[in-house]
């Protein structure tokens, strides 16, 4: 009786650690008891509501970087598509449409450069770095033209009410914005794991030439990965700008390496291939921790650029090294 209950113990262990994000979640529960022992503060309602409405957008946003890495590419430019998303919806608005109208109008737009993107990389063929690289310029450089630099207001009426609570009302004391993140990061790792569209961005990711033999149309796959890239990115600037009624030059800024580096932290490969939504979120909130912990421990601002591109390259390593030892075997 004894052998068979251990039997049974070491299969749930066996189980729960077979899943691709146990090591990373456990890191990152060790972190926040670490982190709440040396600062009451750090698992108070404030604080948590604070960190999950912080991390909400990057999460939003890492959902479509897990996917352009699984395909064997990555996006650069979804930080300045998220800040050209909330600085047109601003515009847009200003302009004197319904805000709802002008959200819809910067989705359609910032879509639309996931295509050019998509487009440039799949069907061209160009390099995800360089094309990324230079649609991130494009996208940031409008930005500073529409905001002059600066930033840009909402402009008062009821409908700009109605579109600020999608950033800064709660449902059941959790807010919108953490809930919309939720939904999408659920139905996305469904999605991922369970439809044939998602199975095909693996295929490519892990060898693109025999996905090509087997009949997959990789260029139109490439296309829409990007696409979907474009599009999370667009909805993250959307409520951005909702929570804070505000776009700035600079809002999405840095956005790019923080999801790259919590896509990787959470089992993503940049050789392609690998990766899961859950991993990604996992890494996010890892992240989110690690950046809050360091203002609540009053650590300059300079250091927190520092470590976090010590995380980045860290992350990195750690995939390299995996990927060797794999290749070993």
């Amino acid at each position: 009786m004894g052998k068979m209950q251990q039997s049974a113990k070491n299969g749930i262990l066996g189980k729960i650690r077979s899943f691709k994000e146990f090591n990373v979640l456990m890191v990152t529960i060790i972190l926040i008891i670490g982190i709440s022992i040396k600062s009451p503060i750090f698992l108070s309602a404030t604080n948590i509501r604070t960190t999950l409405i912080g991390l909400a957008c990057n999460g939003i946003i890492a959902i479509g970087m897990t996917l352009a890495l699984v395909s064997g590419g990555f996006d650069l430019s979804v930080g300045a598509i998220m800040g050209l998303s909330a600085c047109l919806t601003v515009v847009f608005a200003g302009m004197g449409l319904n805000v709802w109208f002008a959200a819809i109008l910067a989705l359609i737009v910032c879509i639309g450069v996931g295509l050019l993107t998509g487009t440039l990389i799949g069907r061209v063929g160009l390099n995800p770095f360089i094309t990324t690289l230079g649609i991130q310029q494009i996208a940031r450089g409008a930005v500073f033209v529409l905001t002059a630099g600066s930033s840009l207001s909402l402009p008062a009426g009821a409908d700009i009410s109605s579109f600020k609570k999608l950033g800064q009302s709660s449902i059941l004391g959790i807010p919108i914005i953490v809930v919309i993140f939720i939904i999408m990061a659920v139905l996305g790792d469904f999605l991922v794991k369970k439809s044939s569209a998602a199975m095909k961005v693996f295929y490519i990711g892990s060898n693109e030439k025999a996905a090509i033999l087997s009949g997959i149309n990789a260029k139109k796959v490439k296309q829409m990965v990007y696409i979907i890239t474009a599009t999370l990115a667009a909805v993250a600037g959307i409520l951005t700008s909702a929570r804070f009624g505000v776009a700035t030059s600079n809002t999405g800024a840095g956005s790019e390496m923080t999801v790259i580096s919590a896509a990787v932290i959470g089992g993503a490969s940049l050789t392609g291939g690998k990766g899961t939504i859950l991993g990604a979120v996992v890494g996010v909130i890892m992240l989110s921790v690690i950046s809050n912990a360091l203002v609540l421990f009053n650590v300059d601002v300079n250091w927190q650029s520092l470590i976090s591109g010590a995380i980045l390259i860290l992350a990195i390593l750690f995939d390299l090294l995996s990927h060797k030892r794999k290749y070993k075997a």
